[in-house]
């Protein structure tokens, strides 16, 4: 979003300090254009070409598995960085609030039905999943009007365990390493259900708080303005 410099504005028009985080002005200024948001974009881009680098050569060629791998990885990565930057030098836009979480599902989403369609994850691990991450941004959406579910920490920890078990399923591995990632899947399926169970009680009580703070509010209006009208009657009936 743009805005006026301070100077203009009426401000100071003092320059955010050197080196330091951007100052108000920069922040009213922060463009679609910004760092954060180029990464969201970049991420969504990879999407197509990862899933071309998985399915290349009929899916099981080890080579560009790795390829796809490497995509996938980058794309993670960028996940990590888009968020940190737009919250520590105050780049969120409407853009990025809504493109973020969809180049989030959508990476892990292609990957998930990539790897079912190909026979090396069942089709029930990707629906609950997918599920669940579908079901959650939706809840989101639910309760933004009243306040919003802050990531917890087993979230992160259930991204951090989906992408490292997604990205062991996307390289072609065998023996121990092989056994191991199915491991770290059950452990991220455990993960997914129980953040996602978690995510539904905040939802709740925090529609619920916002829904008795509106009628709280909506009460004291009605009787403030009762009080002005009570006022407005003596005062006439005294002329």
């Amino acid at each position: 979003m743009t805005g006026a410099p301070a100077s203009a504005a009426g401000g100071s028009g003092a320059k955010p300090v050197r080196g330091g985080k951007l100052g108000t002005a920069a922040v009213n200024q922060a463009s679609l254009w910004n760092i954060a948001n180029i990464l969201t974009m970049v991420r969504l881009l990879l999407v197509p070409g990862f899933v071309m680098l998985l399915l290349h050569n009929g899916g099981y060629d080890p080579a560009w598995r790795s390829f796809a791998w490497a995509a996938f990885a980058v794309a993670m990565i960028t996940d990590l960085f888009d968020g940190h930057l737009a919250r520590t030098y105050n780049l969120v836009t409407d853009f990025g609030k809504i493109a973020d979480p969809i180049a989030d599902k959508a990476i892990m989403g292609a990957a998930l039905i990539c790897l079912s369609y190909l026979g090396d994850l069942p089709w029930w691990v990707t629906g609950v999943i997918l599920f669940r991450e579908i079901g959650i941004t939706l809840m989101r959406f639910w309760v933004i009007r009243h306040a919003v579910i802050p990531a917890s920490r087993g979230g992160k920890m259930k991204t951090l365990a989906q992408g490292t078990a997604v990205g062991m399923y996307v390289l072609a591995l065998t023996g121990p390493l092989a056994t191991m990632r199915f491991w770290v899947m059950a452990v991220a399926v455990v993960l997914t259900v129980v953040t996602g169970l978690d995510y539904v009680r905040q939802a709740v009580v925090l529609r619920r708080k916002g829904l008795a703070a509106e009628r709280a509010a909506a009460a004291d209006r009605a009787s403030g303005a009762s009080a002005s009208a009570g006022a407005s009657d003596s005062a006439e009936a005294e002329r």
